[in-house]
């Protein structure tokens, strides 16, 4: 029996897209072989990928002057690549700290510049999204980071910054095709596949072409953006099955209604879990104001660690898993990602309701 997974990732595949690969398994339209054995050099793979490409161009709107890359290492790499790839004159960054992973990006990316943290929400657990105040930008800086949705505080942006004529850069990891979004407005978008867009092993990096071969010759040949735009991702040997599953993924939110579709679908979800949790007498959502809260994740929490413990042991037996809350937040945690159906969310705002009523 397949359970309702609530794990902030890697995540719930859409069930669509798990068939077509089991069933592509062990011969791939004919080819006799699976994608997992395939030379990436074949003809086949090549149709795989740039059929992955062109469709995530087209759900996203992607413009014609950005390029889609797709790496290794995860989000943590582009941490690192980031800086080492744009900083060439004053070395220098604003950053937008609203979680560990912008916590993460910003100890990287001191090591190779200079940090001004523009804004800060850690005074109050990172349950909001400061506001940003355009005087304190850097006249100099090379790049402006945010990290659109926390996956651990349940926050996201309510509105992109403007950062000028400085390149805007986002991590988003946790809530990339979950809405739409106007690409135009970043000079680099970055994200780990395993949560959104399929299994964990592929990077994808959506980088205006102005911003590509900036890099000094220092950097590691694998670390220049420029490599992979040049080689269409395929310098070396590419994470090719996670590409694979990517594209299907890409074609289940296509043949959906694109991103607008599955964003309705989204806000629904989130809506349905924010009203059963503040409605309830022992629930208490860690993000209060409504217009910080993440369409992905959402962090709860009930009033002591034995209450807590039941109610996880009882999702549990109902086929509701990974609900524990991150260490930082504790309490509870639902991801509710793209691929978490309606079915799901709708059984655990009846179990949330059930419990409160049996045990507040």
């Amino acid at each position: 029996m397949r359970v309702y997974n609530f794990s902030a990732g890697p995540a719930m595949l859409p069930e669509d897209v798990l068939k077509i690969a089991r069933d592509e398994m062990l011969d791939y339209k004919g080819t006799g072989m699976s994608v997992m054995e395939m030379s990436h050099r074949s003809p086949a793979y090549q149709d795989i990928i740039d059929r992955a490409d062109a469709t995530l161009r087209e759900i996203m709107n992607i413009p014609a002057n950005y390029k889609i890359l797709f790496l290794q290492g995860g989000a943590s790499l582009q941490f690192a690549m980031v800086p080492m790839n744009l900083f060439r004159g004053p070395k220098k960054a604003d950053f937008v700290n609203t979680g560990v992973w912008s916590k993460k990006a910003i100890a990287e990316a001191k090591k190779f510049g200079t940090v001004n943290v523009v804004a800060d929400s850690s005074d109050k657990t990172f349950n909001y999204i400061p506001e940003i105040d355009p005087a304190k930008f850097s006249k100099d800086a090379e790049y402006f980071h945010i990290t659109t949705n926390n996956t651990i505080y349940g926050t996201k942006f309510d509105r992109i910054p403007d950062s000028g004529n400085v390149p805007l850069v986002a991590d988003m990891s946790s809530n990339i095709l979950s809405e739409v979004i106007d690409v135009s407005k970043f000079g680099i978008i970055y994200a780990g596949a395993q949560k959104n867009i399929g299994p964990a092993g592929v990077t994808v990096v959506i980088i205006r072409e102005d911003l590509i071969g900036l890099a000094p010759d220092s950097v590691p040949t694998m670390l220049n953006y420029k490599t992979h735009a040049e080689e269409g991702s395929m310098f070396n040997t590419p994470p090719t099955y996670a590409i694979y599953i990517a594209g299907l993924v890409f074609d289940h939110i296509k043949n959906l209604g694109g991103v607008a579709a599955i964003e309705k679908i989204n806000r629904d979800k989130a809506a349905m879990l924010y009203e059963a949790i503040d409605n309830a007498k022992l629930f208490k959502a860690h993000v209060s104001d409504p217009r910080y809260r993440s369409l992905m994740n959402v962090p709860f929490v009930l009033p002591d660690e034995e209450l807590t413990k039941k109610f996880l042991d009882g999702a549990k037996k109902q086929g509701l898993v990974t609900l524990k809350g991150h260490r930082s937040v504790g309490g509870c945690r639902a991801s509710i990602y793209n691929a978490m159906p309606v079915e799901g969310v709708k059984k655990l705002v009846d179990y949330i309701k059930r419990f409160d009523a049996e045990n507040a």
